[in-house]
């Protein structure tokens, strides 16, 4: 089990190279994959990605344990992937970032999925912006995805992501679109 360990993480180690050397501006970091001890490996690469790489890490995860493990590792200030506005998600996701700091991406979703109004999208980014004040988490810390979903299941759902992120910009928020 440990050779496939090892093999998964050189693995991964390979590929921060070849993206850096590619032009990568920042490294998406997500190791979720069945049956896998996720904090315990989220802590080994984010430690050995800092040992090879120069690029900054975004912490791909939901699980609480892999994130915290990941950002009491971190060397300087990462991006978070992510949090939406149910309110388990906050409860798991925001105490950790409030402790150890970091960027935090907001998806503009919440325990009903994904609102199909730039309205309803605008109130989970609300929900969002709020519950990270009362974590002590400042409102330039948090960056909103609109959340773009594909035209051909939606014709209009490029407009609501646009406006979505247009109306959230426009009221001093920082956004962030996933494509």
């Amino acid at each position: 089990r440990q050779a496939l360990i090892d093999r998964d993480i050189d693995y991964i180690l390979s590929q921060a190279i070849e993206q850096e050397d590619a032009g990568a501006d920042i490294l998406d970091v997500n190791v979720g994959i069945p049956d896998i001890d996720e904090p315990s490996m989220m802590q080994d690469v984010v430690t050995r990605l800092q040992s090879i790489c120069a690029l900054p890490l975004q912490i791909d995860t939901s699980n609480a344990r892999a994130l915290e493990a990941a950002l009491r590792r971190y060397n300087g200030k990462p991006l978070i992937n992510s949090v939406n506005a149910s309110p388990e998600s906050i409860e798991k996701i925001m105490p950790v970032v409030a402790k150890y700091g970091g960027v935090l991406v907001g998806l503009c979703l919440n325990e009903n999925g994904i609102p199909d109004s730039a309205d309803g999208r605008i109130k989970a980014a609300n929900t969002i912006f709020e519950a990270a004040e009362r974590y002590g988490i400042s409102r330039r810390d948090i960056v909103i995805d609109a959340l773009a979903l594909t035209i051909s299941s939606d014709p209009s759902s490029a407009l609501t992501a646009l406006d979505t992120g247009k109306r959230i910009s426009s009221s001093g928020g920082r956004t962030i679109l996933g494509v």
